[in-house]
Protein backbone atom coordinates (compact mmCIF):
# COMPACT_ATOMS: atom_id res chain seq x y z
CA UNK A 1 0.00 0.00 0.00
CA UNK A 2 2.80 2.46 0.63
CA UNK A 3 4.37 1.29 -2.02
CA UNK A 4 1.71 2.54 -4.14
CA UNK A 5 1.01 5.65 -2.33
CA UNK A 6 4.61 6.14 -2.92
CA UNK A 7 4.35 5.55 -6.78
CA UNK A 8 1.59 7.81 -7.17
CA UNK A 9 3.31 10.60 -5.43
CA UNK A 10 6.20 10.51 -7.47
CA UNK A 11 4.02 10.43 -10.35
CA UNK A 12 2.61 13.33 -9.45
CA UNK A 13 5.50 15.03 -8.98
CA UNK A 14 7.11 14.09 -12.46
CA UNK A 15 3.44 15.36 -13.65
CA UNK A 16 4.30 18.88 -11.79
CA UNK A 17 7.71 19.21 -12.75
CA UNK A 18 6.95 18.56 -16.55
CA UNK A 19 4.35 21.22 -15.98
CA UNK A 20 6.80 23.77 -14.78
CA UNK A 21 8.95 22.95 -17.72
CA UNK A 22 6.18 23.60 -20.36
CA UNK A 23 5.43 26.99 -18.78
CA UNK A 24 9.17 28.39 -18.96
CA UNK A 25 9.66 26.98 -23.08
CA UNK A 26 5.98 28.83 -23.80
CA UNK A 27 7.35 31.93 -21.34
CA UNK A 28 10.48 31.45 -23.49
CA UNK A 29 8.94 31.10 -27.06
CA UNK A 30 6.76 33.92 -26.61
CA UNK A 31 9.48 36.28 -25.19
CA UNK A 32 11.83 34.80 -28.32
CA UNK A 33 8.42 36.05 -30.26
CA UNK A 34 7.94 39.46 -28.79
CA UNK A 35 11.97 40.13 -29.29
CA UNK A 36 11.72 39.09 -32.94
CA UNK A 37 8.57 41.43 -33.67
CA UNK A 38 9.96 44.03 -31.57
CA UNK A 39 13.44 43.70 -34.07
CA UNK A 40 11.19 43.86 -37.01
CA UNK A 41 9.41 46.55 -36.21
CA UNK A 42 12.31 48.21 -35.30
CA UNK A 43 14.15 47.49 -38.48
CA UNK A 44 10.89 48.57 -40.31
CA UNK A 45 11.09 51.85 -38.44
CA UNK A 46 14.86 51.92 -39.12
CA UNK A 47 13.54 51.69 -43.06
CA UNK A 48 10.77 53.88 -43.54
CA UNK A 49 12.97 55.99 -41.59
CA UNK A 50 15.94 55.75 -44.24
CA UNK A 51 13.64 56.16 -47.13
CA UNK A 52 12.40 59.55 -45.56
CA UNK A 53 15.34 60.63 -45.60
CA UNK A 54 16.57 59.07 -48.49
CA UNK A 55 17.00 62.37 -50.52
CA UNK A 56 18.13 64.54 -47.03
CA UNK A 57 20.62 66.69 -48.07
CA UNK A 58 20.61 66.25 -51.88
CA UNK A 59 22.08 69.32 -53.70
CA UNK A 60 19.73 69.98 -56.67
CA UNK A 61 21.56 72.17 -59.53
CA UNK A 62 18.97 74.03 -61.85
CA UNK A 63 20.32 75.33 -64.99
CA UNK A 64 18.24 77.45 -67.27
CA UNK A 65 18.98 80.17 -69.90
CA UNK A 66 20.54 83.36 -68.16
CA UNK A 67 18.15 85.95 -66.58
CA UNK A 68 18.66 88.98 -69.09
CA UNK A 69 14.68 89.01 -71.07
CA UNK A 70 11.96 87.76 -72.02
CA UNK A 71 10.07 84.51 -71.32
CA UNK A 72 13.44 82.38 -71.17
CA UNK A 73 15.12 84.69 -68.86
CA UNK A 74 12.40 84.67 -66.90
CA UNK A 75 12.27 81.07 -66.11
CA UNK A 76 15.67 81.95 -64.24
CA UNK A 77 14.01 84.89 -61.86
CA UNK A 78 11.31 82.58 -61.20
CA UNK A 79 14.01 79.66 -60.35
CA UNK A 80 15.86 81.96 -58.02
CA UNK A 81 12.44 82.97 -56.27
CA UNK A 82 12.44 78.99 -55.89
CA UNK A 83 15.72 78.32 -54.86
CA UNK A 84 15.38 80.76 -52.36
CA UNK A 85 13.21 78.62 -50.50
CA UNK A 86 14.10 75.43 -50.79
CA UNK A 87 17.19 76.38 -49.00
CA UNK A 88 15.02 78.02 -46.26
CA UNK A 89 13.12 74.78 -45.74
CA UNK A 90 16.63 73.58 -44.70
CA UNK A 91 16.24 69.56 -46.31
CA UNK A 92 18.06 70.22 -49.81
CA UNK A 93 20.28 72.87 -51.28
CA UNK A 94 19.99 74.23 -54.74
CA UNK A 95 21.69 76.30 -56.90
CA UNK A 96 21.50 78.66 -60.39
CA UNK A 97 23.52 77.65 -62.93
CA UNK A 98 23.08 79.56 -66.04
CA UNK A 99 24.23 79.26 -69.51
CA UNK A 100 24.16 81.52 -72.59
CA UNK A 101 23.96 78.65 -75.22
CA UNK A 102 23.23 74.98 -75.41
CA UNK A 103 27.55 75.05 -75.72
CA UNK A 104 27.93 76.47 -72.47
CA UNK A 105 24.92 74.01 -71.11
CA UNK A 106 26.38 70.92 -72.12
CA UNK A 107 30.10 72.01 -70.41
CA UNK A 108 28.08 72.92 -67.30
CA UNK A 109 26.67 69.30 -67.34
CA UNK A 110 29.64 67.92 -67.83
CA UNK A 111 31.49 69.83 -64.98
CA UNK A 112 28.40 68.38 -62.80
CA UNK A 113 29.14 64.87 -63.41
CA UNK A 114 32.76 64.53 -63.41
CA UNK A 115 32.72 66.14 -60.13
CA UNK A 116 31.46 62.61 -58.89
CA UNK A 117 29.62 64.03 -56.32
CA UNK A 118 26.75 61.48 -53.94
CA UNK A 119 23.65 63.38 -53.35
CA UNK A 120 22.77 65.75 -55.80
CA UNK A 121 20.10 65.91 -58.36
CA UNK A 122 19.92 68.08 -61.82
CA UNK A 123 16.63 70.34 -62.74
CA UNK A 124 16.93 71.45 -66.32
CA UNK A 125 15.63 73.74 -69.25
CA UNK A 126 17.30 72.14 -72.13
CA UNK A 127 18.88 75.11 -74.59
CA UNK A 128 18.13 73.06 -77.46
CA UNK A 129 18.42 69.29 -78.33
CA UNK A 130 21.80 68.95 -78.86
CA UNK A 131 21.89 68.69 -74.83
CA UNK A 132 20.59 65.59 -75.29
CA UNK A 133 24.10 64.04 -74.75
CA UNK A 134 24.29 65.97 -71.75
CA UNK A 135 21.55 64.55 -70.34
CA UNK A 136 22.25 61.09 -71.25
CA UNK A 137 25.69 61.63 -68.92
CA UNK A 138 23.47 62.43 -66.19
CA UNK A 139 21.62 59.15 -66.73
CA UNK A 140 24.63 56.85 -66.84
CA UNK A 141 25.83 58.29 -63.99
CA UNK A 142 22.67 57.44 -62.26
CA UNK A 143 21.51 61.19 -61.27
CA UNK A 144 18.08 62.52 -61.49
CA UNK A 145 16.79 64.72 -63.32
CA UNK A 146 13.60 66.84 -64.07
CA UNK A 147 13.88 68.49 -67.61
CA UNK A 148 11.44 71.45 -68.05
CA UNK A 149 10.10 73.57 -71.34
CA UNK A 150 11.74 71.64 -73.87
CA UNK A 151 11.76 68.03 -74.24
CA UNK A 152 13.93 65.85 -75.75
CA UNK A 153 12.32 62.50 -77.12
CA UNK A 154 15.01 60.10 -76.77
CA UNK A 155 15.88 61.09 -73.34
CA UNK A 156 12.37 61.63 -71.62
CA UNK A 157 11.85 58.28 -70.29
CA UNK A 158 14.95 58.53 -67.83
CA UNK A 159 13.82 61.41 -66.52
CA UNK A 160 11.72 62.22 -62.51
CA UNK A 161 9.40 64.47 -64.48
CA UNK A 162 8.82 65.99 -67.69
CA UNK A 163 7.39 69.51 -67.02
CA UNK A 164 6.04 71.45 -69.77
CA UNK A 165 3.20 73.90 -70.73
CA UNK A 166 0.62 72.42 -73.10
CA UNK A 167 1.91 72.97 -76.40
CA UNK A 168 -0.91 71.48 -77.90
CA UNK A 169 -3.25 72.91 -75.96
CA UNK A 170 -1.84 76.60 -76.72
CA UNK A 171 -2.98 75.90 -80.24
CA UNK A 172 -6.13 74.10 -79.77
CA UNK A 173 -7.26 77.65 -76.99
CA UNK A 174 -6.11 80.10 -80.13
CA UNK A 175 -8.34 77.89 -82.14
CA UNK A 176 -10.88 78.25 -79.56
CA UNK A 177 -10.68 81.55 -79.05
CA UNK A 178 -11.09 82.23 -82.96
CA UNK A 179 -13.95 80.37 -83.41
CA UNK A 180 -15.86 81.99 -80.85
CA UNK A 181 -15.04 85.33 -82.80
CA UNK A 182 -16.50 84.24 -85.71
CA UNK A 183 -13.61 82.41 -87.75
CA UNK A 184 -14.98 80.52 -90.43
CA UNK A 185 -13.59 77.11 -91.66
CA UNK A 186 -11.18 78.31 -95.28
CA UNK A 187 -10.87 81.85 -93.43
CA UNK A 188 -7.27 83.27 -94.26
CA UNK A 189 -4.95 82.60 -91.02
CA UNK A 190 -1.46 83.57 -90.70
CA UNK A 191 0.44 81.46 -88.23
CA UNK A 192 3.70 83.47 -86.36
CA UNK A 193 5.97 80.29 -85.75
CA UNK A 194 8.69 80.52 -83.05
CA UNK A 195 11.47 78.05 -84.36
CA UNK A 196 11.74 74.69 -85.52
CA UNK A 197 11.48 72.96 -82.63
CA UNK A 198 8.88 70.52 -80.88
CA UNK A 199 7.17 73.00 -78.97
CA UNK A 200 6.20 74.91 -82.30
CA UNK A 201 4.66 71.88 -83.97
CA UNK A 202 3.00 71.06 -80.93
CA UNK A 203 1.28 74.59 -81.40
CA UNK A 204 1.06 73.72 -85.30
CA UNK A 205 -0.65 70.67 -84.66
CA UNK A 206 -3.15 71.93 -81.62
CA UNK A 207 -4.34 74.59 -83.84
CA UNK A 208 -5.39 72.36 -86.80
CA UNK A 209 -6.14 69.61 -84.39
CA UNK A 210 -8.76 71.95 -82.44
CA UNK A 211 -10.65 72.98 -86.28
CA UNK A 212 -10.81 69.55 -87.54
CA UNK A 213 -12.32 68.29 -84.54
CA UNK A 214 -9.55 65.98 -83.03
CA UNK A 215 -8.97 67.92 -79.92
CA UNK A 216 -10.59 70.08 -77.35
CA UNK A 217 -9.96 72.93 -75.43
CA UNK A 218 -11.55 73.38 -71.89
CA UNK A 219 -13.44 70.31 -72.14
CA UNK A 220 -15.30 71.61 -75.27
CA UNK A 221 -14.42 70.47 -79.13
CA UNK A 222 -15.57 72.77 -82.28
CA UNK A 223 -18.89 71.86 -82.94
CA UNK A 224 -20.00 70.10 -85.96
CA UNK A 225 -20.98 72.98 -88.57
CA UNK A 226 -17.80 74.58 -87.89
CA UNK A 227 -15.36 71.83 -88.02
CA UNK A 228 -12.71 72.25 -90.99
CA UNK A 229 -11.71 70.06 -93.60
CA UNK A 230 -8.06 69.11 -94.44
CA UNK A 231 -8.80 71.41 -97.82
CA UNK A 232 -10.56 74.18 -95.79
CA UNK A 233 -6.84 73.74 -93.86
CA UNK A 234 -4.57 74.85 -96.88
CA UNK A 235 -5.87 78.35 -96.45
CA UNK A 236 -3.45 78.74 -93.35
CA UNK A 237 -0.34 80.38 -94.27
CA UNK A 238 3.11 79.59 -91.64
CA UNK A 239 5.76 82.50 -91.73
CA UNK A 240 8.39 79.82 -90.74
CA UNK A 241 11.02 80.36 -87.72
CA UNK A 242 10.80 83.62 -85.99
CA UNK A 243 13.26 82.80 -83.39
CA UNK A 244 10.89 83.77 -81.22
CA UNK A 245 12.27 87.34 -81.88
CA UNK A 246 9.92 90.13 -82.05
CA UNK A 247 12.27 92.42 -84.35
CA UNK A 248 12.35 89.69 -86.72
CA UNK A 249 7.93 89.29 -86.66
CA UNK A 250 7.97 92.92 -86.93
CA UNK A 251 10.37 93.32 -89.97
CA UNK A 252 8.02 89.72 -91.36
CA UNK A 253 4.91 91.26 -90.73
CA UNK A 254 5.96 94.92 -92.31
CA UNK A 255 7.37 92.54 -95.51
CA UNK A 256 4.11 91.09 -95.84
CA UNK A 257 1.69 94.04 -95.49
CA UNK A 258 3.89 95.42 -98.54
CA UNK A 259 1.74 93.61 -100.48
CA UNK A 260 -1.88 95.16 -99.93
CA UNK A 261 -3.72 92.28 -100.61
CA UNK A 262 -2.41 90.61 -97.74
CA UNK A 263 -4.62 93.35 -95.49
CA UNK A 264 -7.91 90.97 -95.99
CA UNK A 265 -5.90 88.71 -93.38
CA UNK A 266 -7.82 88.90 -90.14
CA UNK A 267 -6.51 86.28 -87.83
CA UNK A 268 -3.15 86.64 -87.21
CA UNK A 269 -1.92 83.07 -84.41
CA UNK A 270 1.09 84.32 -82.79
CA UNK A 271 3.20 81.74 -80.80
CA UNK A 272 4.24 83.85 -78.42
CA UNK A 273 3.60 87.49 -76.92
CA UNK A 274 7.06 88.82 -77.94
CA UNK A 275 5.69 87.92 -81.53
CA UNK A 276 2.95 89.60 -81.30
CA UNK A 277 4.61 92.52 -79.67
CA UNK A 278 6.30 92.54 -83.20
CA UNK A 279 3.15 92.45 -85.36
CA UNK A 280 2.11 95.89 -83.02
CA UNK A 281 4.76 97.46 -83.04
CA UNK A 282 4.94 97.21 -87.06
CA UNK A 283 1.45 98.42 -86.91
CA UNK A 284 2.32 101.54 -84.89
CA UNK A 285 5.78 102.11 -86.88
CA UNK A 286 5.85 103.96 -89.69
CA UNK A 287 7.39 100.69 -91.96
CA UNK A 288 3.52 99.73 -93.10
CA UNK A 289 1.81 102.47 -95.94
CA UNK A 290 -0.73 104.14 -94.23
CA UNK A 291 -3.72 103.22 -96.63
CA UNK A 292 -3.01 99.58 -96.03
CA UNK A 293 -2.33 99.56 -92.62
CA UNK A 294 -6.27 101.73 -92.58
CA UNK A 295 -7.45 98.51 -94.52
CA UNK A 296 -6.18 95.87 -92.19
CA UNK A 297 -7.15 97.84 -89.43
CA UNK A 298 -10.66 98.49 -91.02
CA UNK A 299 -11.13 94.48 -91.34
CA UNK A 300 -10.99 94.42 -87.42
CA UNK A 301 -7.92 91.69 -87.48
CA UNK A 302 -7.85 89.54 -84.48
CA UNK A 303 -4.37 88.47 -82.98
CA UNK A 304 -3.50 85.84 -80.43
CA UNK A 305 -0.11 85.54 -78.10
CA UNK A 306 0.93 83.19 -75.73
CA UNK A 307 3.26 83.94 -72.68
CA UNK A 308 2.68 85.98 -70.25
CA UNK A 309 4.73 89.08 -70.98
CA UNK A 310 3.51 92.21 -69.30
CA UNK A 311 3.42 94.45 -72.70
CA UNK A 312 0.61 92.00 -73.61
CA UNK A 313 -0.99 92.34 -70.75
CA UNK A 314 -0.54 96.32 -70.73
CA UNK A 315 -2.47 96.19 -73.70
CA UNK A 316 -5.33 94.13 -72.44
CA UNK A 317 -5.63 96.14 -69.42
CA UNK A 318 -6.26 99.49 -72.17
CA UNK A 319 -2.90 101.16 -70.81
CA UNK A 320 -0.90 100.70 -74.20
CA UNK A 321 -1.85 100.83 -78.17
CA UNK A 322 -4.87 101.70 -77.53
CA UNK A 323 -5.80 103.38 -80.51
CA UNK A 324 -4.69 100.30 -82.45
CA UNK A 325 -6.41 97.72 -79.96
CA UNK A 326 -9.20 99.81 -79.91
CA UNK A 327 -9.93 98.60 -84.19
CA UNK A 328 -8.58 95.27 -83.50
CA UNK A 329 -11.45 92.40 -83.38
CA UNK A 330 -9.87 90.75 -80.99
CA UNK A 331 -6.26 89.88 -78.45
CA UNK A 332 -5.34 86.66 -76.69
CA UNK A 333 -2.51 85.49 -74.83
CA UNK A 334 -2.79 81.70 -73.90
CA UNK A 335 -0.89 80.91 -70.58
CA UNK A 336 2.31 79.89 -70.52
CA UNK A 337 4.40 81.64 -67.58
CA UNK A 338 8.07 80.73 -67.07
CA UNK A 339 7.12 80.43 -63.20
CA UNK A 340 6.49 77.01 -64.20
CA UNK A 341 9.76 76.01 -63.66
CA UNK A 342 9.32 76.25 -59.80
CA UNK A 343 6.47 73.46 -60.21
CA UNK A 344 9.35 71.55 -61.83
CA UNK A 345 11.99 71.85 -59.27
CA UNK A 346 8.62 70.82 -56.81
CA UNK A 347 8.80 67.96 -58.31
CA UNK A 348 12.56 67.04 -57.69
CA UNK A 349 11.95 68.23 -53.77
CA UNK A 350 8.57 65.53 -53.91
CA UNK A 351 10.81 62.98 -56.08
CA UNK A 352 13.78 63.37 -52.74
CA UNK A 353 10.64 63.26 -50.33
CA UNK A 354 9.55 59.99 -51.76
CA UNK A 355 6.37 60.88 -52.72
CA UNK A 356 5.21 60.11 -56.24
CA UNK A 357 5.28 62.39 -59.01
CA UNK A 358 4.07 62.39 -62.74
CA UNK A 359 6.80 61.88 -65.12
CA UNK A 360 4.34 63.54 -68.02
CA UNK A 361 3.57 66.77 -65.92
CA UNK A 362 1.70 69.11 -68.06
CA UNK A 363 0.18 72.01 -66.93
CA UNK A 364 -2.63 73.39 -68.91
CA UNK A 365 -2.81 76.45 -70.33
CA UNK A 366 -5.97 79.19 -70.25
CA UNK A 367 -7.00 82.41 -72.45
CA UNK A 368 -6.11 85.85 -70.74
CA UNK A 369 -8.80 88.62 -72.55
CA UNK A 370 -9.33 91.85 -71.60
CA UNK A 371 -12.23 90.51 -69.60
CA UNK A 372 -10.18 88.49 -67.44
CA UNK A 373 -6.23 89.83 -67.41
CA UNK A 374 -6.07 91.23 -63.75
CA UNK A 375 -6.52 87.64 -62.47
CA UNK A 376 -3.15 86.79 -63.99
CA UNK A 377 -0.03 87.26 -63.49
CA UNK A 378 2.17 88.83 -65.77
CA UNK A 379 6.51 88.69 -66.36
Amino acid sequence: MRKTVALMMAALMAAGCAGCGSSTEAETTAAAADSSAAAEAEDSTAEAESAEAAGEGTHIYVLTAPEDHGWTGSVATFAKEKIEEVNGAGTYTAELITSADAAEQIVNVEDIVSRGEDNIAVVIQPIDDTVQSAIQQLIDAEIPYVAFDRIIDGVEEQAVANVKGDNEGIGAATAAYYVSLGMKPGDKVYVYEGDTSSVTTLRDQGFTKYLTGELEFDGKTIDEASKWTEEDLKSITYSGAMNWSRSDTKTSFESLMGDASNADIKWFYAQDDELTMGILEALEGGGIDDATKEAFLGNQPVLSGCGGLDEVYAVLRGETYTDIASQLGGLVSVTYSPAMIQTAIQDMVDYLDGKEVPQDHVIACENVTAENVTEYPSF
